[in-house]
């Protein structure tokens, strides 16, 4: 009987906590490329939470790589969806994301930390393709990110322009 190679394999979901910016370089670098809708972010200034969720590539299994050094895969590229959330958030601001179009995709390049005066303050800066950012004042590093739902295939790994 022929194998499907459409069928998504069952994968255990992934659970990350950042406490501080070594931790943020890990979390960026399990969601980069996710994918999400500017109605996909919420802050909730009252519980001085920040929250997304996101359509996480899942860069974790595209690791396979022939004798002569070209990536291939066993299973098709996976995406699975996501949750993300930041607390202790004391401020946010946004640069180059159009609030209004609730259709417009989003897609997460990094995160980055950077302290911010006194420790353990700092800013964390998620960086988007085409120039958008949402900048976070945090009192202390403190994120969780979990996979939601059950992974689905994607056609096309995410691809980047090389920069010379």
């Amino acid at each position: 009987m022929a194998e499907d190679r459409r069928k998504t394999p069952r994968f255990p979901p992934l659970r990350l906590r950042a406490e501080d910016a070594e931790d943020v370089t890990v979390l960026a670098a399990c969601l980069q490329d996710a994918t999400l809708r500017v109605t996909d972010m919420a802050w909730q200034p009252k519980q001085r939470r920040f929250a997304l969720v996101l359509n996480r590539f899942r860069w974790e299994d595209e690791t396979r790589v022939d004798a002569r050094g070209k990536l291939i895969r066993a299973v098709p590229h996976v995406r699975v969806p996501a949750g993300l959330h930041f607390d202790g958030v004391l401020k946010v601001q946004s640069s180059g994301i159009d609030r209004n179009d609730a259709r417009a995709p989003l897609e997460l390049l990094s995160i980055i930390a950077e302290p911010l005066g006194e420790d353990p303050a700092a800013v964390l800066t998620l960086v988007f393709a085409g120039g958008g950012a949402v900048r976070l004042e945090v009192e202390c590093v403190d994120a969780q990110m979990q996979d939601l739902g059950q992974p689905y295939p994607v056609r096309r790994a995410p691809k980047h322009k090389e920069v010379s």
